[in-house]
């Protein structure tokens, strides 16, 4: 478990408002199996403290790489059904609706971890030499329950809430939060991560793996990689506590 270091004394600490607690997750790409163990921890501490309210946040990157993006999107549709979670766009969500409108790009998708989405979905890998893409992602779109389209068609860019500001990629330093692109918000790095700027709020993200959960001054970095590591990390958030599990 870690929890932030003391930053720096002219820099206050982020607050949430009071009675809120805010769980995040990033990252999960297809680890069901990862992700199930996690919201048992969340339900168990929900009825245990009993905060006011309660807000759960995935930032993204549901789908690709992992064993078993259909049981995760499963999971992560029946849990919107509670009414106290926001989900946000990870840039391989983006991705794939950019591959169904656009097949060329299918070797790509394929590449960043695709043929596991397919599989997941009960098809074939692809032979990228004989099958057709167009053929494939049809067949993929059939195999997909509406909700889990509707899921995808319906993510948030970012959420805001006190002092603190979840994203998946993180923040163009210099850019007003309000101001910033789809793309710096889904795909951004080393621009980001090297900035040691105040972005006006805290900044909660995933996108880049980090061994353990990384705490700074401006910004917390919560993927895990949990497809390669089977490390899939929860943080918490009450007041200006903060901690990862």
């Amino acid at each position: 478990m870690k929890s932030l270091a003391r930053p720096h004394p002219s820099i206050p600490k982020p607050q949430l408002p009071d009675g809120v607690r805010i769980y995040a997750i990033s990252d999960i790409h297809g680890c069901a199996h990862l992700l199930e163990p996690m919201l048992r921890v969340i339900d168990a501490d929900v009825a245990r403290s009993r905060p006011r309210y309660a807000v759960e946040v995935f930032m993204g990157d549901y789908i690709d790489r992992g064993p078993d993006t259909r049981a995760t999107l499963d999971i992560l549709v029946e849990r919107s059904r509670r009414g106290n979670a926001v989900f946000l766009k990870g840039n391989h969500e983006a991705f794939l609706v950019r591959v169904f409108e656009d097949p060329s790009l299918f070797e790509d998708w394929i590449a960043f971890g695709g043929t596991q989405t397919l599989m997941s979905y009960g098809l074939a890998p692809p032979d990228l030499k004989r099958d057709e893409p167009a053929s494939i992602l049809r067949d993929l779109i059939r195999a997909m329950p509406t909700e889990h389209l509707e899921f995808l068609d319906n993510l948030r860019l970012s959420f805001s809430c006190g002092d603190f500001f979840f994203v998946h990629a993180g923040v163009r330093p210099g850019v007003p939060l309000a101001e910033q692109t789809e793309r710096d918000l889904l795909w951004i790095r080393e621009e980001f991560l090297r900035s040691e700027e105040q972005f006006g709020k805290y900044i909660v993200h995933g996108h880049t793996p980090v061994r353990s959960a990384e705490f700074l001054a401006n910004r917390v970095n919560i993927d895990t990689g949990a497809y390669a590591t089977g490390n899939l990390t929860l943080m918490s958030i009450q007041g200006s506590r903060m901690l990862a599990v």
